[in-house]
Parts: structure tokens; sequence; C-alpha cells
């Protein structure tokens, strides 16, 4: 009984044919792994310098934090205590009465 696979390499008959398969095999694995390995190196800078960014990003943001914390607010600072500024106008009940007719 003859047993056929579908995946059963084509037999060369010149084995100068079979070297130079042999070698363009090898390069090109060769490429694809140093590539693979540029890629790699390339993909990982991008992520540390990001990383990096990121870190001082929330380094800063967390310090300017605490400073904001430890300052005393505006109404804790000393000779405010008891004012507040803005504007008022007077209005006077007994006008607003007689203009309107409420009497």
């Amino acid at each position: 009984m003859k047993q056929t696979t579908a995946n059963r390499p084509f037999p060369a008959g010149n084995p100068v044919a079979n070297l130079f398969v042999i070698a363009a095999g090898a390069i090109i694995i060769g490429v694809s792994l140093v590539l693979g390995l540029v890629a790699f190196v390339v993909l990982g800078a991008i992520v540390a310098v990001l990383a990096a960014g990121l870190s001082i990003r929330f380094w800063w943001f967390n310090r300017k934090l605490a400073r904001h914390a430890r300052r005393p607010q505006a109404a804790d600072a000393p000779g405010t205590h008891g004012v507040i500024e803005g504007e008022f106008r007077v209005v006077h009940e007994e006008r607003d009465r007689d203009e309107h007719g409420d009497r």
C-alpha cells in the first residue's frame, strides 16, 4: 500500500539546485530574524519614550497637587478674615412698594 501526503516536497534532481534552495531559505530566514529584531527594538524604544513621558507628567502633576495642598487657601491667609469683596446696591422697600402700588 502506497501512502502519499499533500505536504510532500518535490524532489529536485539537481543537487546544485538543492543547495541554492537551502541557501536562499537560510538567507530569507536570517533577513526575517534581523528585520524582526530591528522592529522589536524600534517598538521597544517608542514604548520606553512614551512611558518616560507619562511618568514625568504624572510626577509633575502629583508634585503640583502636593504643593497646592500645602499652600494656605485665600480665606485662611492672615488679614483676610471677615472681608468679602463685591458690589451692592441699597434698595429701599418703602420706595419699591410705592412704585408698584403694593400699599
